[in-house]
């Protein structure tokens, strides 16, 4: 039996704030002491972290803990509540939702035995801007283009204002983990260590980053985001996945630079919040197609004749295709666990179209080597590259690595930061060695093949194959 003043336990996700945060205003609300708790869940069928994402979790949750009494636990979502709730006499079991599939299978189980139990079990939306079920198309169906989703979303659907800061919370401890048996972190070697000077995971952050990026670089975003040689994007896509930051404070944020003259055009904050409505769009296609991390939304590529080309993939990988825009991002990967957004198009584009691996296997590797690593946004990029998603690039949609390169890096500050064995080449030809003159490669003491590889591919080549094998499902 419960009573008045029986604990409630905040169960925190990925929501590790303590501002606007809905569904922890309501627990302290309640007006009973507040036991909040982090599982690593390992409930079958939830996807294990990745390293990256598991190296960022770490910090995080090293973070809060500085700011309230944060219980770790370890094991299966619902034994692990069940356990504390017997241990506590805690009333029930609040927390924010998830949308992955497994997530909602998860949550709506464990909700229904809670409340079997006569247990209060309450879930809020800490998360998104709309909850992927409120937003539809003039059919009542779920809209699979962005452009008249986001449309449709800014005009017709209210974005409720962010929440006031939480006055004098009543926190209760329990005994937990320590941080450091979960082994999240990388030792042996320590790959992440020239993750630190880019990232700080915490709420503060989070703060910092928006902020930074309002101070500057939202000036000029429309056009300038597309070159990776500088910092003229946000970087907030690990805060917003692991709950730093919610996207109401970016609205808010944005909207009143606007209003107070710091952002000097409406179209960079347009192109901006447009950012933060395509993953609302992707949360709303993963809702709408749990199916999406496994089949590709655009059934006629099932029949898509992939390849089996374990070499390419590894020399992808390892930033090594002898395509210097694409080994540079795949450098800046690992080196950095981010890519930036232009970069992850052409690296994306290279590995399903040039070598026509299997947009999965691509989607796997930046799951585990991104710290902003999610799955809606990860799954509805891929498939868009590879033409299968909603709102898809055509496929025919191919990006030729040596124009890109030559177009968003033209001076070459970014392939030589991340490719330095090229460093010395002049400009003229960074972005394609492969054509260079024995004299100039002389001159840059480039070797080619010993101190850095021919491409993988022709990418003529390769772009008239994968347009054959398009042929053959198009006209199937």
């Amino acid at each position: 039996m419960t009573s008045a003043t029986s604990p409630l336990i905040f169960w925190f996700r990925q929501d590790l704030r303590l501002s606007d945060h809905p569904g922890l205003t309501a627990a302290l609300a309640s007006g009973r002491p507040v036991i909040p708790l982090y599982i690593l869940d390992e409930t079958p069928g939830v996807r294990p972290l990745g390293g990256a994402s598991r190296w960022w979790l770490h910090h995080a949750l090293q973070s809060l803990r500085g700011m309230l009494p944060l219980v770790l636990r370890r094991g299966q979502a619902e034994t692990v509540l069940l356990e504390l709730i017997a241990q506590t006499g805690a009333a029930g079991v609040y927390w924010s939702r998830c949308y992955e599939p497994y997530a909602i299978a998860r949550d709506s189980a464990l909700k229904e035995k809670l409340k079997a139990a006569g247990l209060l079990a309450e879930s809020f939306n800490s998360a998104l801007l709309f909850e992927p079920w409120s937003i539809s198309n003039k059919s009542g169906k779920p809209f699979q283009v962005f452009t008249p989703f986001w449309k449709h979303c800014i005009a017709t659907a209210a974005i409720a204002p962010c929440l006031p800061a939480l006055v004098q919370p009543n926190w209760q401890s329990a005994p937990g983990d320590a941080l450091d048996s979960w082994a999240l972190l990388p030792t042996r070697p320590n790959w992440a260590s020239g993750f630190v000077p880019h990232w700080q995971p915490s709420e503060d952050g989070a703060q910092a980053a928006l902020a930074r990026f309002l101070d500057s670089a939202i000036n000029g975003y429309k056009d300038n985001r597309n070159y990776p040689a500088t910092l003229t994007t946000s970087r907030l896509s690990p805060y917003l996945h692991f709950g730093h930051i919610s996207p109401r404070q970016i609205w808010d944020a944005t909207h009143a630079a606007v209003l107070h003259g710091r952002v000097r055009t409406e179209n960079d904050s347009d192109h901006f919040l447009s950012e933060i409505g395509w993953r609302e769009f992707a949360y709303h296609l993963l809702y709408h197609f749990p199916d999406l991390p496994q089949a590709p939304l655009n059934k006629r590529f099932a029949a898509f004749p992939w390849q089996e080309d374990g070499q390419g993939l590894q020399e992808w990988q390892r930033g090594l295709t002898g395509y210097p825009i694409v080994d540079a991002g795949m450098r800046e990967l690992w080196q950095t666990g981010w890519m930036h957004n232009r970069v992850r198009m052409i690296v994306a584009s290279f590995l399903v179209k040039d070598l026509r691996v299997h947009w999965q296997q691509g989607e796997a590797w930046f799951w585990d080597t991104l710290v902003d690593a999610d799955l809606a946004n990860n799954v509805a990029s891929w498939q868009w590259v590879a033409g299968c998603g909603a709102d898809a690039a055509p496929y025919f949609r191919v990006f030729n690595p040596v124009l890109q390169g030559e177009k968003f890096d033209p001076e070459g500050h970014y392939v030589r930061r991340y490719v330095p064995e090229i460093a010395a080449l002049p400009d003229k030809w960074l972005h394609r060695p492969f054509e260079a003159p024995a004299t100039v490669l002389e001159q840059a003491g480039l070797e080619l093949e010993r101190s850095y590889p021919r491409p993988l591919v022709d990418h003529a080549a390769a772009r008239d194959a994968a347009l054959a094998a398009y042929g053959e499902i198009k006209n199937g």
